[in-house]
């Protein structure tokens, strides 16, 4: 059976990393992404099954992206877990990300929520 895809949408590279790392044990392949412009073009080529997502990224902002993931009909469907160290942000979103982590998020709990997350 082909693995899921997931993007890992974070401008730290070494976050960036890890979260792919933890998300690559849960068992999906994963598409490390730095920019937030690049995330959006790769979304209109490919539908991961889920996204790692930070809000502040250069070029559009993650929670730009996560709007438009929603309002998408195509896309609407992607498991969205936002990892953010802005408080404020984080607690705006919930209803419109699957999830809100706030950092430092663990390893193991970024591999357990992916794994929880998996579509059906």
């Amino acid at each position: 059976m082909e693995k899921l895809l997931a993007f890992v949408v974070e401008d730290d590279k070494n976050l960036a990393l890890a979260f792919g790392q933890a998300v690559e044990e849960a068992d999906y392949n994963v598409e490390i992404i730095h920019d937030g412009q690049v995330a959006l073009d790769r979304l209109g080529e490919v539908v991961p099954a889920i996204i790692i997502l930070d809000l502040h990224i250069p070029n559009v902002k993650g929670v730009d992206i996560l709007n438009h993931i929603r309002e998408d009909e195509r896309l609407k469907d992607i498991r969205v877990i936002v990892a953010t160290a802005d408080n404020r942000m984080a607690n705006e979103l919930p209803g419109v990300a699957d999830l809100v982590l706030l950092k430092p998020v663990g390893y193991k709990q970024l591999r357990n929520l992916a794994d929880r997350l998996r579509p059906l």
